[in-house]
């Protein structure tokens, strides 16, 4: 029999994958009850604005979670503070905490509660998520096998057009300079970097803060991946070395519920069990995740050569669909599921 182990029994690779469920849980289910509470209907992502380079309408909502997290397994240097803003003011202490609202239990906050292996780490940060700005995970100085929630309401200041030159480097577009070849070809490359990591040109301070620190952490040796909720986009983008998904909750019929129950090899109630949501009426709501890889486009030429940016090709293409399990269901896998071009 297969149990779910306690976080202290964890490896760490268990524990980073627990850690993406935890802010799924956040980000897409404790969004949707914060809808159910309020009386309001779901605004369920339509399946079109999950296609690259999609139109996608500018509405905030108030009940969907919102935040902005940095997960570095590496140390961050003092020489990076120029741009990533972590001071002594938003370390995560206890003086530092007293200043803000949001956490909660703030009297009985000891320093262990900031390591990832601590049982209360999530409590820790789910209490951290509102507040403004990102919150940073990276390695601990002292020790290579540590990691600990060491800053909030970290601000990323990199000019995007700073960012954009990076990218724009990497991939030979230019050779030096992002005006090298005119003001528009600077302004056509500053609209591509946001497609290149799968958001809206007209991303609102979170996303942009995201792609601009994605970018950032390139220069660094380590693996660093950036969640980020919005109340705009109502799904969870993740990007990490293998590029950028998203994960948002979809409304399914009776039927598809039998034909995924098939293909996980499980009975129907199974599945409910560890795969449903909730249920409307006669829908079944799911956490789909799409994952996309670069085009040719997006790769870094061949050759190294020099080459001129073509505005009207895409970036990214669709290439896994997954249904995904309950956040706290560890024992099922995610299961196969095409939606976005059906």
């Amino acid at each position: 029999m297969i149990f779910c182990k306690h976080r202290d029994c964890l490896s760490r690779e268990e524990r980073l994958r627990r850690s993406y469920y935890e802010v799924l849980e956040y980000s897409l289910v404790s969004s949707y009850h914060n809808f159910l509470r309020l009386r309001t209907p779901y605004p369920f992502v339509e399946l079109r604005e999950l296609k690259p380079r999609a139109r996608i309408p500018s509405v905030e909502f108030d009940a969907q979670n919102s935040f902005l997290i940095i997960f570095s397994e590496d140390f961050i240097g003092k020489k990076h503070k120029k741009y990533i803003r972590y001071f002594d003011a938003n370390k995560t202490t206890k003086n530092n905490l007293l200043k803000h609202k949001y956490f909660p239990n703030v009297e009985n906050f000891n320093r262990n509660l900031k390591f990832f292996e601590t049982s209360e780490f999530f409590s820790l940060l789910k209490s951290l998520l509102p507040i403004d700005y990102a919150l940073l995970i990276q390695r601990n100085q002292r020790t290579k096998v540590r990691y600990a929630l060491t800053h909030f309401h970290v601000r990323i200041d990199w000019p995007i057009a700073q960012a954009s030159e990076e990218l724009a480097k990497d991939l030979r577009y230019i050779s030096k300079d992002l005006y090298e070849k005119g003001d528009k070809y600077a302004e056509d490359f500053q609209k591509k970097i946001f497609e290149y990591y799968g958001v809206p040109i007209l991303s609102g301070g979170r996303r942009t803060a995201a792609i601009v620190a994605a970018q950032y952490f390139r220069q660094l040796p380590g693996i660093t991946t950036i969640y980020v909720s919005s109340s705009e986009s109502r799904n969870l983008l993740r990007i990490d070395e293998r590029g950028v998904s998203k994960s948002l909750l979809v409304k399914l019929p009776d039927s598809e519920i039998k034909k995924l129950a098939d293909i996980a090899g499980i009975t129907q109630n199974r599945f409910t069990k560890n795969y449903v949501i909730a249920r409307q009426r006669k829908k079944f709501i799911c956490i789909l995740n799409v994952r996309y890889d670069y085009t040719s486009h997006a790769l870094p030429s061949e050759g190294g050569r020099l080459r001129e940016l073509n505005p009207d090709t895409n970036w990214l293409t669709v290439s896994e669909e997954h249904i995904l399990p309950k956040p706290y269901t560890l024992t099922h896998p995610p299961i196969p599921y095409k939606m976005v071009y059906l």
